[in-house]
């Protein structure tokens, strides 16, 4: 009588594969195997229907091969890509990915941080805005953007680095009275210092600027205020703009044609984040972009690292700028 579809055994599919059962073990515990017998026991298991249960490893190894990602959501573009790049990096490493969508409910980040306990996952990679969160000292933790402590690792892009970045950019294509918009965040985030290189650039090239950073949570009416009350002779009082995010330079863009100013002829603008139309192809605006491949890799490298302590407390990635149409220089020039 032929074994019913999914009840095969390891024996089986070693069997099947021609191979010892030891090799079929190392297989599907995601050890080290040669190329031809890894492919050999693959064919078995999927010709097969093999369903390998995990609980006995986990009692062994106390391992699940399991990272909780908690981020806020994917409707944003910038985290919707973070998440793609950060399950892409834990396939790699034959890790499963737990999403959590915290919606930046602080009651939520602390009911995922249980659960993620509660599910003996083997590490957290989190982007997080409760300033109350607890870190548990049992799981390895690696936060993006946030720092915590000297003892939980932050990876994040050089948003100091970002902000001088636009700053000499904009004046480099002519721009003689410039602006920054963003948000102001009462945590100790790397983001917030997007605001700080551009004034330290400002400063250094004796640039006249103004700075609009707001306190979350805010509405766009105050940007919008803050812009039409620059305008004088239907002619905007900036030449340049450098704003704290893609997402709300796209906005700014849109009000500012709206006001029948031009982008880039009347108003040259600069983003932050490097988000493309459709995910891959052509940016929304001009923007300082993020290494999201980057980032996601070394968050899954450090989250299963062990120990924790041989990490550095901040790992900074590089930034670089793209031509988005927001901007009067050529596509490709940087």
């Amino acid at each position: 009588m032929a074994r019913e579809r999914g009840s095969a055994t390891m024996a089986d599919v070693a069997r099947e594969a021609g191979v010892a059962l030891g090799t079929v073990s190392r297989v599907v515990n995601g050890e080290s195997v040669g190329d031809i017998y890894r492919g050999k026991v693959e064919a078995a298991i999927r010709k097969l229907g093999y369903q390998y249960n995990s609980s006995g490893r986990v009692l062994r190894t106390d391992r699940t091969d399991t990272v909780a990602l908690m981020i806020p959501n994917t409707l944003n573009p910038f985290f919707g890509l973070l998440v793609h790049h950060i399950n892409l990096a834990l396939e790699k490493q034959n890790y499963k990915m737990m999403l959590c969508f915290t919606g930046n409910d602080r009651t939520r980040e602390e009911e995922y941080i249980q659960m993620a306990q509660s599910n003996r996952v083997d590490g957290i990679i989190a982007l997080t805005y409760n300033p109350d969160l607890v870190i548990p000292e049992d799981i390895p933790f690696v936060t993006i953007d946030r720092f915590f402590s000297a003892s939980v690792p932050c990876v994040a892009a050089d948003n100091f680095g970002g902000g001088v970045m636009a700053a000499r950019k904009l004046k480099e294509l002519g721009c003689t009275r410039i602006a920054f918009l963003g948000e102001a965040n009462a945590l100790t985030n790397e983001p917030s210092k997007r605001k700080d290189g551009f004034v330290s650039a400002c400063v250094e090239m004796g640039m006249p600027f103004e700075i609009l950073a707001l306190e979350e949570p805010q509405s766009f009416s105050e940007y919008e205020h803050f812009l039409v009350s620059h305008v004088k002779n239907d002619k905007l009082a900036f030449d340049g703009l450098f704003i704290g995010t893609d997402s709300l330079a796209w906005q700014v863009i849109g009000l500012l044609r709206k006001m029948n100013i031009r982008v880039p002829e009347d108003v040259q603008v600069i983003g932050f984040d490097g988000i493309r139309i459709f995910g891959d192809q052509e940016y929304i605006v001009s923007t300082i972009v993020q290494p999201v491949r980057e980032i996601a890799e070394t968050c899954v490298d450090i989250v299963r690292s062990n120990p924790l302590s041989n990490r550095p407390s901040l790992v900074c990635l590089p930034v670089s700028y793209a031509y988005g149409g927001s901007t009067l220089d050529q596509p490709g020039k940087a």
